[in-house]
């Protein structure tokens, strides 16, 4: 039994997080887009829901993945019964950028990593993938391929192989995550990394239009304008939903969550990758609510 623990942050791969990790055999797993979840048994043995970075409630829930759970949990009692200081974690997929899935697949848990709670870390892919299948009804990611030391063109060529859970001539999904067990970056920790399409990104702007943005080049801007993207938006109008109605009432709310959710999980990604830089964040908060409203007129009246 344990308390709820915050899913890895999976690194663009070429960032200083994840130097090296190519130097050795990686497993290279299909990236789904969906929303980051995670099961595990509480303390007061009942077991629990969370996204990638908190607990979830019926009464706070995200995409109704606590719902689920709470409908599924026979499913899961064996499983923590023999394993009770595991966290299972998982894709819960429900519509966000990609709609190329196949009708089937949708709201459906998808498992991609176990972590034990005893070892401080997570289990490798032929562990878990085991435990999982003797236990869990729920189907296992499993790897594109187990390469040793590849290179950036090989993995890029991988992209157009990740088919997975996609509509037949719909194209390929959105990245590739790649993870090296046993593998710690520079600072000790251990890290995954991801490569996601050009062309993922590029339907995001025809989906969406070309934002418009403040033309200032202050380093403020900049970062604003890479982090605060119209898809964290929506994912985060999708966990407001959850909790109550959307109204114009709850603008400053979305504002709010925005602006905390950049700050806490994106701000050691954000200096690493600048250097270490000076920001000045009465000006990057002001140009974080530039880009919502950039990026989601429609919610502003604009």
């Amino acid at each position: 039994m344990s308390d709820f623990r915050k899913y890895t942050h999976i690194e663009r791969l070429g960032t200083d997080e994840v130097e090296h990790i190519l130097d050795g055999t990686c497993h290279v797993f299909p990236k789904i887009d969906g929303t980051n979840a995670s099961v595990w048994l509480g303390n007061d043995g009942l077991i629990k829901a969370g996204s990638r970075t908190r607990e979830i409630t019926l009464n706070a829930d995200n995409a109704g993945f606590c719902k689920w759970v709470t409908e599924n949990t026979a499913e899961f009692a064996n499983f923590f019964q023999a394993h009770p200081n595991f966290t299972i974690h998982g894709e819960w997929l429900v519509p966000h950028t990609l709609r190329t899935y196949r009708e089937e697949v949708w709201r459906n848990f998808y498992i991609f990593d176990v972590y034990s709670h005893d070892l401080e870390s997570y289990l490798h892919y032929d562990d878990y993938s085991a435990m999982c299948s003797m236990y869990l009804p729920f189907p296992v990611i499993a790897p594109l391929e187990i390469v040793s030391n590849p290179t950036l063109e090989h993995l890029t060529g991988l992209l157009d192989r990740n088919t997975y859970l996609i509509a037949d001539g719909n194209g390929s999904g959105e990245g590739i995550v790649i993870k090296r067990y046993g593998f710690v970056n520079s600072w000790g920790r251990p890290v995954f990394a991801k490569v996601v399409r050009n062309e993922f990104k590029e339907r995001n702007l025809i989906a969406f239009g070309t934002p418009t943005v403040e033309m200032r080049e202050s380093l403020e801007s900049k970062i604003a304008i890479e982090y605060v993207t119209r898809g964290r938006i929506l994912k985060t109008l999708e966990k407001m939903r959850d909790t109550a109605p959307l109204t114009s009432k709850r603008i400053p709310e979305l504002l709010g969550r925005v602006w905390i959710e950049i700050v806490r999980d994106e701000t050691y990604d954000i200096i690493k990758r600048n250097k270490f830089p000076t920001i000045n964040f009465k000006s990057f908060h002001r140009h974080v609510i530039t880009q919502i409203k950039a990026n989601c007129p429609e919610l502003f009246g604009v």
